[in-house]
């Protein structure tokens, strides 16, 4: 815990571990690890492409996909883009049709309606007041010009899991590719891309205790081999994703995937206990509702929303906290969480709804600051909340 108080907010981007930092800089050092891929004829680029291509075995190994087929983007929403659009677009002749649900994040949903201004047609899919998006209201959706299913892992916002594998394999049984955000399950949950039949799988760091400004696009080799690109400019990547790759960015991606590989299973341990204190501490607040499943969700994100209280002013009241009241990527919007509403909840309850998110540095000193400064300030706005009128 800071001066400034507790954060929160790992949902949102995460502190980057010291260890990472440190294999990043190690790469900046002329002497040590500078030097572009992309220049064949020194020992420095070699140096690089060799450092990548560990990254790229500690990435995939994570996940269970091909070193080989490890695409680097500038982010997770880069990588959804290229995988959505870009994949979509290379199977074209096959279809013109793609589902995904009404809960995904900004990046997928900007990037159908994109297709959809192609010509291309979506099927939005509604999830349940848990927010779950089952398997059955999937397979409902298919049509015989399907190309592409896309959902996300565990929701970003209610932290709510899919059944990614039962989707795979309904998937895969049709012969048609299904994309997975994995940005916010990624060092959380486990994650097969052979086993659970993914073929796209997108990723980034920042959420992990990565750097930021690093993503992944991961193609299955046994069902996809290439996406169309969605830039333009030099020949690396296969043409794929073009640019030169920042190599420091790539081995801090590398090296938090292989912290989580070591560390992941004690780590989820603590975060669920951690959010089971913060949720035992603040459940008999009078009004206090529970967003997302009981059970299939996120160790780490605990979203609830609390009757009798204005948003804004319970936002305000809890400035001490880093916390969210949605994805970080639409909070510049005065618009109510759009997942929330999807699964039920009024305007109002969705303003006045908080997301708390731990992670690797989160301690339990923190978390009872917040149960302290959370209930002090629920109980406050609600005392101030206008009474209703008794009859007669």
């Amino acid at each position: 815990m800071t001066d400034s108080g507790a954060y929160l907010d790992y949902a949102a981007t995460a502190p980057v571990d010291p260890r990472v930092a440190a294999a990043m800089l190690d790469c900046l050092d002329v002497q040590a690890g500078l030097g572009n891929p992309a220049a064949l004829s020194h020992a420095f680029g070699a140096r690089a492409r060799s450092r990548i291509a560990t990254a790229a075995e500690e990435v995939a190994g994570l996940v269970h996909g091909a070193a080989d087929f490890v695409i680097w983007t500038g982010s997770a929403t880069e990588a959804i883009n290229l995988g959505v659009i870009g994949a979509a677009r290379f199977r074209r002749s096959r279809g013109q049709h793609l589902v995904t649900s009404r809960i995904e994040h900004s990046a997928v949903l900007a990037s159908c309606a994109a297709l959809e201004r192609e010509g291309f047609e979506v099927s939005y899919v509604a999830p349940d007041a848990d927010g779950i998006v089952s398997p059955e209201r999937v397979a409902a959706a298919l049509r015989p010009d399907t190309v592409l299913v896309s959902l996300m892992h565990a929701n970003n916002e209610l932290g709510t899991v899919q059944d990614i594998a039962a989707i795979g394999a309904l998937c895969r049984d049709r012969e048609l590719l299904l994309h997975v955000d994995a940005a916010q399950s990624l060092g959380k949950l486990p994650l097969d891309m052979r086993g659970q039949s993914i073929d796209l799988l997108s990723l980034n760091a920042h959420k992990a205790c990565g750097p930021p400004g690093i993503g992944a696009l991961l193609l299955n080799p046994d069902t996809v081999r290439r996406v169309e690109p969605v830039l333009f400019g030099g020949g690396q990547q296969r043409g794929m994703r073009p640019g030169t790759l920042p190599v420091h960015q790539i081995v801090g991606f590398g090296t938090t995937c292989r912290i989580l590989r070591d560390e992941m299973a004690a780590e989820t341990r603590r975060f669920a206990a951690l959010r089971e204190q913060l949720w035992e501490g603040i459940r008999d607040l009078p009004g206090l509702r529970l967003n997302g499943h009981p059970r299939r969700r996120l160790c780490h994100i605990l979203n609830v929303s609390v009757d009798g209280v204005e948003g804004e002013s319970l936002r305000y009241a809890l400035n001490d906290l880093a916390v969210s009241s949605g994805s970080a990527c639409t909070s510049a919007t005065a618009e109510p969480s759009y997942v929330l509403r999807a699964i039920g909840l009024s305007d109002a309850a969705a303003e006045a709804s908080i997301r708390f998110s731990l992670g690797r540095f989160t301690t339990a000193r923190e978390i009872g600051f917040a149960v302290t400064v959370f209930r002090a300030a629920v109980e406050k706005l609600q005392a101030l909340a206008p009474q209703p009128l008794c009859a007669g």
